[in-house]
């Protein structure tokens, strides 16, 4: 007898769910309404050889019906030879889809937007590889030589109209399609954003600042020299707004359609949980098995990955667990209103703290891994 009352709440917690699956799979939510434009800023300094720019981009919050800025950012390469091809937003004939960004040998198609510095709606001008090494050209990458050698200058001449616009097709989008070697690209073999670059986004999405109807288009963290490094003197504000921005217009461009068979938006718009408490930031993907070559070395590097993850894990569990003692004790004690706005506002700056130092201790230990030959100075081709 003392089974039933066990099972009859397992079945009831079967059932909520099963409706709550049901309902969430018939409601779709469309983008109506382009993002807004590209922000005018300049490029912080590369932080060290092998960093490639990532340009800044308009993502979507279903959560807050908002879109929020994803600063540009220099990000280490997966694999010498790799390029990152931007991902961009493009009209799907009855709403906006992201059409997100990867890594490959050569550069595909962007939507045709001229994020600058290098990508200027066509391929990549910012520099190239010779062998392990990358290149970079000073025309459009801001470098330090006295810190990385391997530079060149061409002057790059851009045909393209200058314009801010950050989507493709639509109304006023911009008018490309891809060329038949740029579909090819997109055939070719893939690395899809790093983990560094997820987490750049998490961190993006959790701040309020970052969102299109605060800061009317002109983010106050334009770039930033590594990925989640938010706090950094290197961070870059943003000049001006690219062009008028009407937030009212943009979070009524969300509309649920109730019991519509059409599928929600899943990966073609970036959507991570919002990380307010550390309960709710993504697991750290763990780390792949290096491949250098020499077994010796990927099973010390292997080791260091691994120290590094459990490490994390460990921090992660002890704030979440903090955080927990936090709102029981919070309840026990009745608080008001205010002070529980006090703390959840605590936390979140805990976690996005958390979540930055964790980006920069992934960037630093895979910088210390990159091969000793990228040190070697070689002639471009």
């Amino acid at each position: 007898m003392r089974i039933l009352p066990s099972f009859r709440s397992l079945l009831f917690a079967f059932v909520v769910l099963a409706i709550s699956a049901a309902s969430f799979a018939q409601v779709s939510i469309s983008i109506r309404i382009g993002p807004p434009a590209l922000p005018v800023y300049e490029q912080p300094l590369c932080p060290a050889e092998g960093y490639i720019w990532t340009p800044g981009y308009w993502a979507y919050d279903y959560d807050y019906g908002d879109y929020y800025w994803v600063p540009g950012t220099w990000v280490l390469a997966p694999e010498p030879g790799y390029l990152w091809t931007p991902g961009y937003w493009g009209w799907g004939g009855d709403r906006f889809l992201f059409h997100e960004g990867y890594w490959g040998p050569r550069v595909g198609f962007y939507g045709g937007i001229n994020y600058g510095f290098g990508y200027f709606g066509n391929g990549y001008e910012g520099g190239r590889w010779d062998h392990d090494l990358f290149f970079y050209n000073r025309s459009v990458n801001n470098v330090n030589v006295t810190n990385i050698h391997n530079v060149y200058n061409t002057t790059v001449i851009n045909n393209t109209t200058v314009n801010r616009i950050s989507y493709n097709g639509g109304d006023g989008g911009i008018n490309a399609r891809p060329t038949h070697e740029e579909e090819a690209v997109e055939r070719q073999r893939h690395i899809p954003p790093v983990g560094a670059q997820t987490q750049h986004l998490q961190a993006a999405r959790a701040n309020p600042e970052l969102r299109a109807s605060a800061n009317h288009g002109r983010p106050p963290v334009a770039a930033t020299p590594r990925p989640g490094a938010f706090n950094d003197r290197g961070v870059v504000p943003a000049k001006e707004a690219g062009a008028p921005y009407h937030p009212e217009a943009n979070r009524a461009a969300e509309q649920p359609r109730g019991n519509s068979s059409v599928p929600r938006p899943g990966n073609n718009v970036p959507r991570p949980p919002a990380p307010s408490h550390a309960k709710d930031l993504a697991p750290h993907p763990r780390p792949a098995p290096p491949n250098t070559g020499n077994p010796k070395q990927d099973q010390r590097y292997q080791q260091q990955q691994e120290k590094l993850y459990a490490k994390q894990q460990q921090e992660h569990q002890r704030l979440q667990q903090k955080q927990e003692q936090d709102h029981q004790r919070m309840a026990q004690q009745r608080a008001n209103e205010a002070r529980n706005q006090q703390m959840e506002q605590r936390h979140q700056q805990q976690t996005q703290q958390l979540e930055q130092r964790h980006v920069q201790q992934q960037q630093h230990l895979q910088e210390r891994q990159q091969p000793a030959n990228r040190n070697q100075s070689k002639p471009p081709r």
